[in-house]
């Protein structure tokens, strides 16, 4: 089964972190990154830019709008994801509460469907 694993941050509470804390953190995506490389659980991931720099766009009545985002207000964002495979949903949980940040935010394990998304 294929899961993403969604970290999500709170700007304000990621800067009050001491600078060495941040600075582990980041260093851990490295160690972490290796280790489901070298299980072959690793299918993907990304570290995504501040919500400040978000566009949204839309097609409405066949135009095109792209609007300063994010979509929702909120104080917390996406800050980035890694894509696994595994055999069991308490792998993809096992495997989420050691990526880093999960000492300090929530990481949101959930399922990808298949092309044809019939197995939601």
């Amino acid at each position: 089964m294929k899961y993403l694993l969604i970290i999500h941050m709170n700007p304000a509470n990621w800067e009050a972190l001491p600078a060495d804390v941040r600075e582990a953190v980041m260093a851990g995506h490295d160690e972490f990154q290796q280790e489901l490389n070298g299980t072959g659980e690793l299918l993907g991931f990304a570290a995504l830019a501040d919500p400040s720099q978000t566009r949204v766009a839309r097609v409405r009545d066949g135009e095109l709008t792209v609007t300063d985002g994010p979509y929702l207000e909120a104080k917390e964002w996406l800050a980035g994801y890694y894509a696994i495979e595994t055999d069991t949903p308490e792998r993809a949980y096992e495997i989420a509460g050691k990526i880093p940040d999960a000492k300090y935010f929530a990481i949101e394990v959930r399922p990808i469907m298949a092309s044809s998304g019939l197995e939601m």
